[in-house]
């Protein structure tokens, strides 16, 4: 069947009554019917609605010869005549002790405004305490109450109803009817009122009148946005917003994850959008998950995703803040849960975006929290579980900790789409730079740019000691406008300037002339000891004055963009002799060692990193001699779970005997090219710094020189890429002399 309508088949006028027939017609017989059987019903609806759904449903009642009472409140002319006013309240109560003490026949007496009888918690008012005995007092009254959605009942006045029913919107079916043929040319010649449907699922029927009523613009236009834009900025209530966030435009990099975006999500909706047969609407929209997860670290553009996605389908976002929905009154939480759904429904199509959803959606029987969080989940559910397929309203997740998360919620049917959203590659970052280097006019030059990209790669760290995000390349580049804007910059952005954006007010381990040749003895037997390990990433940089102060000292080594799965045991071999080539360079050229290697207790320190990789390749991966290679496990403290004396010893030993024996080859290496170690160390005193460029002039001159003992030991031959030394990267400027701090150096 189509979905488009030619304009003769619609109405050529409506009135209010008309409207509510058509919206509302198989409804309000269905309340008509249970009134006449003698059982209360409930509607939930918005209060502009209540007196038009009452109207509708006395005119059926009147075929039935059922009477209704409707107690608005309003003063009758008896109630003039009193001392003094009494109020909406006091006046409702009183007609409403009439009517229950005075009826003697079967009657409907309808209670429009119940929400008055209640605090904002859902409690009782005063008032309520002396009307809920009158209801139950007089059993030959039949009640009919409206109920508005933005406030709770106390459950002593619901179950007084066991028939409820909630008209939140209109049905996309009935669409077509509450349009007339002017209103329609608004949205051009081939009227669609499927598309229509997407801007007000969540609109009554009173408001849609007085919307499609007020729309402005030409008739029969060739694009119809104008009439949709007045819809979507007059259905918009509460903290909803419209974005305005292009996902390629404006989000740099994340090709993966755009085009899993595209395929699951967006694709689908625009196949949705440009359908005409109500068939394969109703196919693809059970295509579409309306719970989503984006999980990944902190800065990486979780929340901004979900803003593209709003701009990609027209629709409005809502963030909501986990900790924000709670509440110390008993449940609050669950109502200011269940109106974000509320106000999102009207305001439809539209996408919730619970920031930090693992601050109340944790595992239940965790028994964290406070205990509120558990019914914060159970009305999540519940709210999720009440949508339409038809009604666009998504929910989006974010979260750094997605293995924390309430099981089930991650089922199929809530949030099973689930989308990661990592630390940015390098070729993230760059396009993710280029967006703020085009917005901010920084004019990086192609050196600047790759410098940058360089240098918030996987060999450096932000001062917390984390990966760089999204949000750390933002900051980055707003600290080099403030440069240039301090400076008076007009030119191109350089690498000097780059650097200085990273650090200008960071202070730098001063070495003395000893401790600078003790560190750069440390950060030779690194780079030394990784040149003739064959397993090993060859050295990148070398340096012991870094730019991070969290790391002041380190040798880097290239990153193996071809690693899909673990590493052997060569490989991880390897890695632990490079991490003891420092101290013993130190050993061998000082005659002595420092506290350098021990990183004074840091986890990146060379002792720590070494002893945990070689518990990891014995009691982990199964890499000793251990007759029977098993897995050793541990709990949250680190101990060990309960084996005999005897293994424990074996497995130590293992331990001992392969951190002693890397231990004896990276001094072996340091002992054959004690020359090499000697010219590292002495370059590294003189520059500070050994940049990419010139570590691919040794590697280059160190491979040739010991060519049959690289050939030996299994070194492929020089790449092209290693023959031709990379163009050199201009070195940061010297800063001022800083505090001077104990030397302590790190292999990274």
């Amino acid at each position: 069947m189509s979905t488009v309508i030619q304009e003769t088949d619609l109405p050529s006028a409506l009135d209010t009554t008309q409207a509510i027939e058509a919206a509302y017609s198989a409804e309000m017989a269905e309340v008509a019917g249970f009134l006449v059987r003698g059982l209360p019903v409930l509607v939930e609806c918005e209060k502009e609605l209540a007196p038009h759904l009452f109207m509708n449903v006395r005119s059926r009642l009147r075929d039935r010869n059922l009477r209704c009472i409707y107690l608005d409140g309003r003063p009758r002319e008896a109630d003039q005549q009193g001392p003094m006013p009494v109020g909406l309240i006091g006046t409702m109560i009183a007609h409403l002790r009439e009517a229950v003490r005075g009826a003697v026949d079967r009657r409907v007496v309808v209670l429009p405004h119940l929400d008055l009888l209640t605090t904002s918690q859902g409690g009782l008012t005063g008032e309520a305490r002396e009307v809920i005995p009158l209801l139950y007092e007089n059993p030959e009254l039949v009640w009919l109450g409206f109920k508005d959605p933005s406030f709770p009942l106390p459950k002593v006045i619901e179950n007084l109803f066991p028939h409820r029913m909630s008209l939140l919107g209109i049905g996309r079916n009935r669409l077509r009817g509450l349009i007339t043929q002017r209103e329609s040319r608004k949205f051009g010649r081939q009227f669609n009122p499927w598309q229509l449907y997407k801007y007000v699922s969540g609109v009554n029927a009173v408001r849609l009148r007085k919307l499609l009523s007020t729309l402005e613009g030409e008739d029969y236009p060739a694009d119809p946005k104008q009439a949709f834009r007045q819809l979507r900025n007059a259905t918009l209530s509460g903290e909803m917003e419209i974005p305005d966030v292009d996902l390629d435009r404006d989000i740099g990099g994340y090709a993966k994850t755009k085009k899993q975006l595209k395929q699951e999500i967006l694709d689908v909706l625009t196949k949705r959008d440009n359908s005409t047969n109500t068939e394969d609407i109703s196919r693809l929209e059970d295509l579409l998950p309306k719970g989503m997860i984006f999980w990944g670290p902190p800065g990486t553009g979780k929340t901004f995703f979900a803003k593209a996605i709003a701009t990609a389908i027209g629709a409005a976002i809502t963030i909501v803040s986990g900790p924000e929905l709670k509440s110390k009154w008993v449940g609050e939480s669950e109502e200011n849960l269940r109106m974000v759904f509320h106000k999102a429904r009207q305001s439809a199509p539209a996408i919730i975006v619970f920031d930090e959803l693992d601050s109340f959606a944790t595992r239940r029987g965790t028994f964290t929290g406070s205990g509120v969080e558990h019914s914060m989940v159970n009305q999540l559910l519940t709210e999720m579980d009440g949508f339409h397929k038809e009604e666009l309203v998504f929910i989006v997740g974010t979260t750094n900790f997605v293995e924390s998360l309430d099981p089930a919620l991650l089922r199929p049917g809530r949030f099973e789409f689930h989308l990661h959203i990592p630390y940015p590659e390098d070729d993230d970052r760059r396009e993710i730079l280029k967006i703020y280097d085009r917005k901010m006019k920084l004019q990086m030059t192609d050196e600047a740019m790759d410098y940058a990209v360089r240098r918030t790669g996987e060999n450096f760290m932000t001062n917390t000691g984390t990966p760089f995000s999204g949000d750390h390349l933002n900051a980055l580049c707003r600290s080099v406008a403030r440069i240039r804007l301090r400076d008076n910059i007009d030119g191109p952005t350089t690498p000097k300037e780059v650097e200085r954006g990273f650090n200008e007010y960071e202070e730098k381990v001063e070495l003395t002339d000893k401790d600078a040749v003790m560190v750069a003895t440390h950060e030779g037997g690194h780079f030394v000891c990784s040149l003739f390990c064959p397993h090993h990433p060859p050295p990148e940089r070398v340096t012991i004055q870094s730019e991070m102060p969290w790391a002041p000292f380190y040798t880097g080594y290239k990153k193996d963009d071809t690693r899909k799965v673990g590493y052997s045991r060569a490989e991880l071999f390897d890695r632990l002799c490079v991490l003891y080539g420092g101290i013993e360079a130190e050993r061998l050229l000082v005659g002595d060692v420092s506290t350098g290697a021990s990183g004074m207790g840091s986890p990146s320190g060379d002792l720590y990193r070494g002893t945990q990789l070689a518990k990891m390749i014995v009691e982990v991966c199964g890499m000793s001699q251990l007759a029977a290679p098993l897995r050793v496990f541990r709990d949250e403290k680190g101990d060990r779970e309960v084996i005999s004396g005897t293994m424990a010893e074996s497995i130590d030993r293992q331990i001992n005997t392969i951190v002693a024996e890397a231990q004896a080859k990276a001094a072996k290496i340091l002992a054959d090219h004690k020359d090499e170690l000697i010219a590292i160390r002495d370059e590294l005193v003189k520059d500070k710094t050994i940049e990419p460029a010139r570590v691919a002039e040794i590697i280059k001159t160190v491979r040739a020189k010991y060519a049959a003992e690289f050939e030996k030991i299994g070194v492929a031959p020089l790449t092209p890429e290693e023959t031709t030394p990379l163009d050199k990267v201009d070195k940061p400027a010297e800063k001022p002399a800083a505090k001077k701090a104990k030397p302590a150096t790190g292999d990274k």
